[in-house]
C-alpha cells in the first residue's frame, strides 16, 4: 500500500463521527425530519425561493420538515428556509437564530 494513501485514510473521518458545530449566531440546532405525510408549505414561501431553488431539490425540500423552536410547531423545511432566523443547513441539521418573529415576518 502506498504510504501517502495510508496517511490520508487515517486522517479522514466519516461525517457521522464528527459532531456538527453550531455557528456563532445559532441559538438552536434543529434536526431535519422526513414525516410520513408532507407538512403543507405556504404559497408565499414557495414564491420567495422560486428563483433560487428548482426541480428535484425543491421537491425534496417540500417533503422535509423541522420542529421549529420559534413557532413551537412542525413546519415545512421550505418555510424554515425562508424564515429570517434561518442561518444554515449542515448534515441534516438547521442552525436557527431563535429570535422572536414579528407578525409580518411570520406570515411570509
Amino acid at each position: 500500500m502506498n504510504p501517502s494513501l495510508e496517511h490520508v485514510s487515517e486522517m479522514s473521518e466519516s461525517p457521522a463521527d464528527t459532531p456538527v458545530q453550531m455557528g456563532e449566531d445559532d441559538k438552536y440546532s434543529v434536526d431535519i425530519v422526513m414525516p410520513p405525510k408532507a407538512v403543507p408549505t405556504p404559497k408565499a414561501n414557495l414564491e420567495a425561493i422560486k428563483g433560487a431553488v428548482k426541480g428535484k431539490m425543491l421537491a425534496k425540500m417540500k417533503k422535509e420538515a423541522v420542529d421549529c423552536p420559534v413557532k413551537l410547531k412542525m413546519v415545512s423545511f421550505v418555510e424554515c428556509f425562508t424564515c429570517p432566523n434561518f442561518n444554515r443547513r449542515v448534515r441534516g441539521k438547521v442552525g436557527c437564530r431563535g429570535l422572536p418573529l414579528t407578525q409580518a415576518a411570520s406570515n411570509v
